[in-house]
């Protein structure tokens, strides 16, 4: 039988509807902790530069009131460093970041940017802090992130679930599959992510060297019609059914 997937919430959106108003609701720590109940194994949470969503405040509340591992989405910037050495959480995961982009595009180039990102990695590091990349599936990559040390990675799924068509969709499957055996094979830590939804779930839940999805927009969004529970215990059923596991999930 394979191993449990393990399944981090983010959520980023819940503190995009509480923006569009202002003021203190929706609570994103609330979300956080009823997503604990519901059986997420870790939350995760991308403070910005432009504070578009997740504030400073929202960091600070998740990790004084959540008994689950924390997730510190963050760009390589001083700034964001400062706040994760004092916020200390469990894991952050270093991504590309512009102010113009809706949403996170495309994966970090850490061959790219090896120099600038090795100073992150190692400080982070040495706080006791565990520092996943979020990169695209690509080979290059992910000798980068082994070069620098990062014992873990998050391969971007954005092009899977974004493709239109269904040849598409498996080419990009197939990428995904190659980059998660290899890296495993080198000694990362396999996580995945980015516009999962219940359609497309179970083909990367299948692939049993990875450990970790991160999933967001799609449960946020699927709880405003449902309930955060029933939203995340679909998803658990739907990740464990692709492992051949039973759930107790409701």
């Amino acid at each position: 039988m394979s191993s449990k997937l393990r399944l981090g919430v983010n959520i980023d959106h819940v503190a995009t509807v509480r923006n569009a108003r202002g003021g203190v609701a929706p609570d994103p720590a609330r979300a956080a902790a009823l997503a604990q109940a519901a059986g997420a194994d870790g939350i995760t949470a991308h403070l910005r530069e432009d504070r578009r969503h997740i504030s400073d405040d929202d960091m600070k509340k998740l990790r004084e009131h959540i008994d689950i591992p924390l997730n510190f989405e963050m760009a390589a910037t001083d700034e964001m460093l400062a706040i994760a050495l004092e916020t200390k959480p469990h894991a952050v995961c270093l991504v590309p970041e512009k102010r113009e982009e809706r949403t996170t595009e495309g994966g970090l180039d850490v061959a790219g940017g090896h120099n600038h990102l090795k100073r992150f990695v190692s400080e982070l590091g040495d706080a006791g802090i565990r520092v996943s990349l979020f990169i695209e599936a690509s080979k290059e990559q992910l000798d980068a992130a082994k070069s620098l040390g990062a014992p873990v990675v998050e391969i971007h799924t954005g092009a899977y679930c974004d493709a239109q068509t269904e040849d598409d969709r498996n080419r990009e499957l197939q990428r995904i599959g190659k980059a998660v055996a290899y890296g495993s094979a080198i000694g990362l830590e396999i996580h995945a992510g980015h516009g999962l939804n219940y359609d497309t779930v179970k083909p990367i839940a299948a692939m049993p060297a990875i450990a970790e999805l991160n999933i967001g927009h799609f449960l946020i969004g699927e709880a405003i019609f449902v309930g955060l529970e029933a939203a995340i215990g679909k998803m658990r059923r739907l990740m464990d059914d692709a492992r051949g596991i039973e759930t107790g999930a409701k």
